[in-house]
């Protein structure tokens, strides 16, 4: 029951305090995060960590000032392939082999067939499916936040074009998706942080099909 116990402490601050965060909590979520399902195990997406205040000042310009944004410790950006290709997933399975000690050519059909149903797609299609992806992660980086009774604010509320060019990414073949603030909720200053969390209930939320 620990993590739910987690999940109930936890809720997104509107408000932090600039406190550190030690760098063991920030690797075990960075762990979690990292060890999340990923279709076909892909994980078609990076996490950038950014410490630099001069940057987190520019993410929140273009984040619509939402302050988390320099008063966290630590802002994660999740930022998925903005396609799919054959060298990108080959490169995947390539380093699957290895690390399984398997010929490499075990799993070519398999890859195959992938890309056969990937290629024809689209690359809007390959980018909204690879930031599906990094959206699993991020809801396990958020949990893991939440054993270590780390805050975390999930946002949406950015500007994307923007932090791919403060970031780089269109270089990178990336697509900044999610951004999460990690550190401290202000209890003196933040108006949410008493307020009961509402959710729906489990007999709306949940159907059994027996």
């Amino acid at each position: 029951m620990e993590l739910i116990e987690a999940l109930k402490w936890r809720y997104a601050a509107k408000k932090m305090n600039g406190q550190e965060v030690p760098q063991e909590k920030i690797d075990y979520i960075l762990e979690a995060a990292r060890l999340a399902p990923s279709s076909s195990g892909l994980q078609p997406y990076k996490i950038f960590v950014i410490t630099n205040k001069e940057l987190q000042e520019k993410i929140k310009t273009v984040g619509f000032d939402q302050s988390q944004i320099v008063d966290a410790s630590h802002v994660l950006v999740f930022a998925a392939w903005d396609g799919y290709s054959l060298e990108k997933i080959s490169a995947v399975f390539e380093r699957t082999t290895e690390e399984r000690g398997i010929p490499a050519d075990a799993m070519d059909e398999y890859k195959n067939r992938l890309w056969g149903m990937y290629e024809n797609l689209g690359q809007e299609w390959h980018a909204n499916h690879a930031a599906k992806q990094a959206y699993i992660s991020f809801g396990l980086a958020i949990a893991a936040a939440a054993e270590q009774k780390v805050d975390a604010t999930p946002m949406e509320g950015f500007i994307p074009a923007e932090v791919d060019k403060l970031l780089g990414l269109n270089e990178l073949g990336l697509r900044s998706v999610l951004v999460l603030p990690l550190g401290y909720r202000d209890e003196s200053n933040d108006w949410l942080v008493n307020l009961k969390k509402v959710r729906t209930p489990k007999s709306e939320f949940i159907t059994e099909i027996k």
